[in-house]
């Protein structure tokens, strides 16, 4: 049975103030538990409303019924694995690839499926700007479907990271020049920018105008633009092909 002190505390961890308060975060899910299970990640508690559950190393699991996961669930139809692990200190970013950077994202969706896709294309680091949604936001989470145990999240002031190093900065714009005639290096900097505004000017400024990458339109013009997260797909696959 889940008690009183035990759902107050889990559900606060749905709020990122709470979050960081106590160097916590939510999961939910058998697959996504499991990756994290078995990743770099410290488990804090798994709660399971499945008596099937059992984790390799042993992990104490707290066993309930359905109702009671239903409680501390964020889902309408919850899973039958919670996890609550720790948030890790921020590791440093290896810049010997292509390293993924992210000009507020406002969605957690895309961020999920972003860092999902990073996986998939082996891109193992990603920056953040500190006004993009949260990693160990739960609808982040349950969008990676288990990739955030491969990939390093760092969040950080982009302008000061793009001033500080020398690898090219990539900037995406839909009036860019093509992609798919672009000389790509070997590593580099892909930026991203938000879903509505784009890449901040501030950022803007410091991506020479030769480095402006975009995805041309075959269709007709009345689709406005790509999802940010179907555009990521589209250059990584680009960068990656370059190197095949």
């Amino acid at each position: 049975m889940v008690v009183k002190s035990q759902l107050k505390f889990i559900k606060s961890l749905y709020q990122k103030k709470y979050r960081i308060q106590n160097g916590l975060f939510v999961v939910e899910g058998k697959k996504v538990v499991s990756e994290l299970l078995n990743s770099k990640f410290k488990t804090h508690s798994i709660y399971s409303a499945d008596p099937e559950f059992k984790t390799k190393n042993k992990e104490e699991v707290y066993y309930v019924s359905e109702k009671d996961l239903a409680r501390i669930s964020a889902h309408k139809s919850p899973n039958k694995i919670l996890g609550i692990f720790e948030i890790p200190e921020q590791a440093a970013i290896d810049y010997s690839d292509w390293v993924v950077v992210l000009d507020a994202i406002q969605d957690p969706g895309n961020l999920g499926t972003i860092i999902r896709l990073c996986d998939w294309f082996g891109i193992l680091h990603v920056v953040c700007s500190p006004d993009t949604v949260d990693c160990y936001n739960h609808k982040v989470l349950q969008a990676t479907m288990g990739s955030i145990a491969r990939v390093n999240i760092v969040y950080a002031n982009i302008a000061v990271l793009l001033e500080e190093h020398t690898n090219l900065a990539y900037g995406t714009y839909m009036n860019g020049k093509s992609v798919y005639s672009a000389n790509l290096p070997e590593k580099g900097l892909l930026i991203l920018g938000n879903e509505g505004k784009g890449i901040s000017e501030k950022v803007g400024l410091l991506i020479d105008k030769e480095n402006r990458i975009g995805i041309p339109q075959y269709g007709k013009k009345t689709t406005e633009s790509l999802n940010v997260a179907t555009a990521t797909a589209i250059f990584l696959s680009e960068i990656r092909r370059e190197e095949s």
